[in-house]
């Protein structure tokens, strides 16, 4: 059998492993499992983003009294993870492969240095042959410092571990062209960068057990996908799932998002995911904003900033806007906020934020 990817990141949704009553759906995990390992053994390299936590815990124990939604998920989630973790190191030690519990939070991803330290981790493990399943530490976690859900943390590991695709397990087919309970709703199953109307078409509802939806799904995919890495959305119910989409001789029923050519740099990736850690904001007029999304590689000179929100200092990032309020990208800042006039001044200006340290939005970076 030939694979279309010999390395994945793979997210598997709270609707694809709770039942209908919140808890775990232990089957369904072993049927992923079993193919996860049969990946494995020919060959492919699967980094496994698991939610279910919270489902787990709530089989475990019911509430005495009642609880905030923050503590309640706390409770659960703390419950929960070993749970889970504990029927995934069962099911794979029957493929005689052994997986790695990888805890995270948001915060863990704040500076370049905690990013390096993580990427490490799972190098080490994949070095290893080590199967990691994600998730994130919703025990310590506080709403400000969380991921939107899963999925903004699975996008973050894919374009770290540099995996080829981003597979996104929900308990749909993909992404449609309305709503799915809408009779004339049509299955997208192919997505370009360019394209808008997509996501006008999704309800901004979120899943039934999970924080996030297909539009937090539509908006990661194509973050990622804007990095280089393919992203498939499809149904994590349906037999043999991953395997299917794999078979380079099959052509399953889901949503693919069409990626750039090539990838950014790891700088770059990292850059592009910090945009909870900037610690100010530069203006940029339009002639500025024009050169930054030309096809020149170009840094961000200190003549096009007309506005400073927020001081910052040499080595912070920063977010950049355009005059019209719209996000450009995101940049390390090579200066603080107060030499920023000065350097306007000089022939030879220093950028404040040189182009391998630029993360443009729209554009191959």
């Amino acid at each position: 059998m030939q694979f279309r990817y010999k390395k994945i990141t793979v997210k598997i949704g709270s609707n694809v492993l709770a039942k209908t009553d919140g808890t775990l759906n232990v089957s369904r995990i072993a049927h992923l499992v079993d193919q996860v390992a049969f990946l494995r053994k020919n060959g492919v390299e699967v980094v496994v983003v698991s939610s279910g936590a919270v489902a787990a815990g709530r089989a475990v124990l019911s509430l005495a009294k009642k609880t905030d939604s923050v503590s309640q998920r706390q409770l659960w989630s703390a419950l929960g993870q070993v749970k889970l973790i504990s029927r995934y190191s069962d099911f794979f030690n029957e493929h005689g492969l052994v997986c790695a519990q990888v805890l995270t939070t948001k915060e863990n991803f704040s500076s370049r240095k905690h990013y390096l330290n993580m990427k490490n981790c799972f190098s080490t493990l994949l070095e290893n042959k080590v199967i990691p399943v994600v998730n994130e530490n919703d025990t310590i976690s506080v709403n400000e410092l969380m991921f939107t859900d899963n999925d903004e943390l699975s996008g973050l590991i894919a374009s770290m571990v540099n995996s080829e695709a981003l597979i996104l397990l929900s308990n749909v087919d993909g992404i449609f062209s309305s709503h799915p309970n809408n009779t004339e709703a049509e299955l997208i199953q192919k997505i370009h960068l360019n394209e808008k109307e997509p996501e006008n078409a999704i309800s901004d509802k979120q899943s039934d057990f999970g924080r996030g939806g297909m539009l937090t799904k539509f908006r990661i995919a194509k973050k990622v996908a804007h990095d280089g890495i393919g992203v498939h959305i499809a149904n994590g119910t349906i037999e043999n799932i991953l395997i299917d989409l794999l078979d380079v001789k099959k052509e399953l029923k889901h949503t693919f998002f069409v990626p750039n050519a090539k990838q950014n740099s790891n700088i770059k990736k990292w850059i592009g995911y910090s945009d909870g850690f900037t610690k100010g904001e530069v203006i940029i007029n339009k002639g500025a904003a024009d050169a930054l999304n030309s096809d020149k590689a170009i840094s961000l000179l200190p003549v096009g900033i007309v506005k400073i929100n927020n001081s910052f200092k040499k080595g912070d990032l920063i977010k950049i806007i355009d005059e019209t309020g719209k996000s450009i990208g995101i940049g390390k800042a090579k200066y603080d906020s107060e030499k920023v006039a000065s350097e306007k001044k000089p022939e030879k200006q220093k950028p404040l934020v040189h182009y391998d340290f630029l993360y443009l939005e729209n554009k191959n970076n």
